[in-house]
């Protein structure tokens, strides 16, 4: 079975909560986009906000996230140099965290990064790296004993939701696959009903879909429809 995580690209606190109420007892993780301006263009929650009260609520562990009793979190940083800010999203409760290839400055910093992250950090959150259509595989190579797995950008343009496939993509997740047979791979971006099919047959075991989930009528058929492709 395909694993399917929502995305969820915010612009405030009350638009996180209000986007992620509508996937209450249907799933037990969610994607939360984050885009810094720089990076990418767009911007979102929490790095461009003015819900500083809410945010401090979470950080000195005085409220939570939405739904965190029920629901995991992965915060796909759409953010330049992310990793300096790495404290900051494990605060907010991140069980897993996507950096950006293509967003790091310095690669052999990055590398030194992930390497001495604390044994804790390791034990309890899950570390991915995600990477264009257009970056080869091989740059991933000096970091792939460090993380637990790839995310595939499905759209060239990212930061944005509802953005055309990039089918460049499929041969990316092949090469991936076959060069790394156990290796998770995931894909955000472009994801539907009629590029899914082709992104599992390439190798792909887990899709991060957006744009279909937020104007799906019936979220939960849909997402069994995706799972069981």
């Amino acid at each position: 079975m395909t694993e399917i995580v929502p995305a969820v690209l915010a612009e405030n606190f009350q638009d996180l909560n209000e986007k992620i109420a509508k996937y209450e007892n249907i799933v037990s993780s969610i994607q939360i986009d984050v885009c810094d301006g720089n990076f990418v263009p767009s911007t979102s929650w929490p790095v461009h906000s003015s819900d500083e009260e809410s945010i401090q609520k979470i950080l000195n562990e005085e409220d939570g996230m939405p739904y965190w009793d029920k629901i995991d979190f992965e915060f796909d940083l759409m953010v330049k140099n992310a990793h300096t800010q790495f404290e900051f999203f494990v605060r907010l409760g991140a069980k897993k965290i996507i950096f950006h290839l293509e967003a790091e400055d310095d690669l052999v910093t990055f590398k030194e990064f992930l390497e001495g992250l604390d044994i804790y950090f390791k034990e309890n959150i899950e570390i991915a790296l995600a990477i264009n259509t257009t970056t080869p595989i091989d740059s991933l190579e000096p970091f792939i004993n460090n993380i637990d797995f790839v995310q595939c950008m499905g759209i060239e343009k990212i930061g944005f939701q509802g953005e055309n496939f990039d089918d460049r993509v499929l041969n990316q997740i092949r090469d991936l696959r076959m060069k790394y047979p156990e290796l998770i791979i995931s894909v955000d971006g472009g994801v539907n009903e009629n590029t899914a099919p082709l992104l599992i047959k390439a190798g792909a075991n887990r899709l991060v879909i957006g744009s279909v989930l937020k104007n799906s009528l019936d979220i939960r058929e849909t997402i069994n429809y995706f799972e069981n492709l």
